[in-house]
């Protein structure tokens, strides 16, 4: 017998009605089909406990009926306005189930049209952007000649133009770094302590040609951190001490710019002539995140882990295969002799993470420098490398035929139609997510070569999320993962939900700088998060117990997706390029006649976009799922 492929939204249905074709002849026949819960809902802020996809049981097999068997009766609808929609979605599926070859072909088309529609749009966004560049070059700032002779280089952005330029003696300098820590792990069959000396006596060799004398500064803010950790780490206002020391630096090194050695006396004062390659409270707001990170870890470890242990490991693929996930390496406690200054130190000044992250807890740290992580092969790391070469191959192109960023920056987009400042806006934030990518990857794989796993960055394309949540989650995760675990939990978690993201937002924006347009990018999110919630719940208790319900449920996440994608861009535009004052801009020239159409155009193709991304997420379900 040919094997049966249904359409996806009547795939749910299939499984009940083979049951109430088999339970017809016996006479029993259910009065309502089992429910269903919707297919898409957005998860909690919680991380993943690391469960794999349920699987679906096989359909009983439809006993076969004699020839000489007389028909069962046709079976009458359920009365009432529920019960006609169940018969109508049972049609549907009676269609797809008797036409045989098209049981798979309106999916198929679908996917097709999508297809289509995605390379048109792509298409129209590589001509127009090839375009603008080319008859704005003349005009725009931050252009340099670049490795294509015929081309110039978007050379604009300084954290990329900086990082770009130092790849070179990053990558030697790193290369040596862990092939020395490497080699004497080897030799002396060094654990966590042993190996915390070596990594200190690496990343202060570092940090001194990086900052020179202003290590002093780190130095002595990181060691009254880890006394008052020591000192009042078991009492009850322990957290309230720790967020309140840390908060203070962190905003009183911005104001006064990393302090000066002067301001201690003339004695001091030719110290301030040994300032290294790089201003050391810029790099600080990833120690505040770790000085956090130890002093709840030691506050915690008393304590019962967070995660049930066993069942974790029962439901983990990688944990039941013999190796540990990250998350089991930061929700199990460490020895009490793990929390040493040492250990510490080495953990605050780790040279491969200490620019940019990624940002690990200490628990997983001090675990990973005590036993290297197994998580990656020699081979596996390899290939990570030479996936970030073919990466940083793309960028190159990128920054040397579209000028995306520095169109942001010279205010050109002033001057353009509302179809061409989309195209920018979608350009700039491509063009961010790449370089974050780049730079977030480039340190994670050192720290892999050197045996600590910490979490990807960017696990998954900015092209690829549709609501709020796994955007933010998916978009510096170790971020995402450290204020989940420090800040949103100990808030109350998602029982005050509605609260917590607006405290979790102001935190992350005053983190990133003490600027009015991050705060108003981070304001604009959580307005946008509170439709999104609602929504969520909504859906929640929402039963899809027939097909016609669940393919409204699809349809109706699909148009919010493209609402929120359309959220997502104005807010993250405010916040790094156009600024607050530039919201009534965007309004005045996406709300009149001419820009009317693109933006009915634009939310058109988040849709078709959405719908695409559904289909992603499908396969994925059905490869893990077989």
């Amino acid at each position: 017998m040919k094997k049966q492929i249904l359409p996806d939204f009547c795939a749910r249905n299939t499984d009940w009605k083979q049951r109430l074709e088999v339970t017809s002849e016996k006479g029993v026949i259910p009065s309502t089909p089992p429910s269903h819960t919707p297919s898409r809902s957005i998860s909690d802020l919680q991380p993943s406990a690391g469960l794999p996809p349920p699987t679906t049981p096989s359909p009983p097999p439809t006993p076969t009926v004699p020839a000489a068997t007389p028909k069962s009766p046709p079976l009458l609808p359920p009365t009432g306005s529920s019960g006609f929609a169940s018969h109508v979605s049972d049609s549907v599926c009676d269609h797809f189930l008797v036409k045989g070859g098209m049981n798979n072909s309106w999916k198929q088309r679908e996917l097709v049209f999508i297809l289509v529609y995605a390379a048109i749009f792509y298409i129209i966004v590589i001509r127009y952007s090839l375009q603008l560049s080319h008859d704005n070059y003349n005009k725009l700032y931050g252009l340099r000649p670049g490795l294509i002779s015929t081309q110039l280089n978007d050379a604009s952005d300084a954290q990329w133009r900086n990082f770009r330029s130092n790849l070179p003696i990053l990558t030697f300098v790193f290369g040596v770094f862990t092939l020395m820590a490497n080699t004497v792990r080897a030799l002396y069959d060094l654990k966590a302590e042993g190996m915390s000396v070596v990594w200190l006596l690496i990343s202060l060799a570092y940090l001194s040609y990086l900052h020179g004398a202003f290590i002093f500064f780190i130095l002595a803010i990181t060691s009254t951190n880890f006394l008052l950790v020591k000192i009042f780490g078991r009492t009850k206002y322990f957290p309230f001490i720790l967020w309140v020391f840390n908060l203070s630096f962190l905003l009183c090194n911005r104001v006064y710019e990393g302090y000066s050695f002067a301001s201690f006396g003339d004695y001091w004062a030719h110290l301030d002539k040994f300032r290294g390659t790089f201003r050391w409270h810029i790099c600080f707001n990833f120690v505040v995140l770790r000085m956090i990170s130890f002093g709840y870890d030691y506050h915690w470890s008393d304590h019962n882990p967070y995660v049930d242990q066993e069942k974790h490991i029962r439901h983990c693929n990688t944990c039941s295969s013999g190796k540990t996930c990250y998350r089991m390496l930061q929700e199990r406690s460490v020895g009490i002799e793990k929390f040493s200054y040492t250990i510490y130190l080495c953990y605050l000044l780790y040279a491969p993470l200490y620019i940019a992250g990624p940002i690990i807890s200490f628990n997983a740290f001090a675990s990973q420098l005590d036993t290297p992580q197994k998580s990656y092969t020699l081979k596996q790391v390899a290939w990570y490398g030479f996936r970030w070469v073919l990466s940083l191959l793309l960028m190159e192109i990128m920054t040397h035929f579209f000028y995306y960023n520095a169109f942001a920056i010279s205010g050109i987009w002033k001057q353009l139609s509302p179809m061409e400042v989309f195209i920018i806006g979608y350009g700039v934030l491509n063009f961010m997510w790449l370089k974050f990518f780049l730079i977030w990857r480039y340190f994670r794989f050192w720290a892999l070569v050197s045996g600590i796993e910490a979490p990807e960055n960017m696990p998954r394309c900015v092209n690829n999320c549709y609501n709020l949540e796994s955007f933010w989650k998916n978009w510096h995760a170790s971020f995402n993962k450290w204020l989940v675990r420090y800040m949103y939990i100990p808030l109350g978690g998602s029982g005050r939900k509605l609260l917590n993201v607006w405290v979790v937002f102001t935190f992350v924006a005053i983190w990133h700088d003490l600027e009015w347009k991050l705060l108003s990018w981070a304001w604009l999110t959580c307005i946008f998060f509170i439709p999104e919630m609602i929504l969520k719940s909504a859906a929640s208790s929402f039963k899809a117990d027939n097909v016609f319900k669940e393919f409204i449920l699809r349809e109706l996440s699909a148009v919010a997706g493209a609402i929120t994608i359309a959220c997502l861009m104005v807010a993250n535009l405010v916040g790094f390029v156009i600024g607050p004052s530039g919201i009534s801009w965007l309004k005045s020239v996406f709300l009149q006649t001419e820009g009317l159409p693109t933006l009915f155009g634009l939310l058109v193709t988040f849709y078709v976009g959405t719908k695409l991304m559904f289909h992603v997420s499908d396969t994925k379900q059905r490869t893990h799922q077989s």
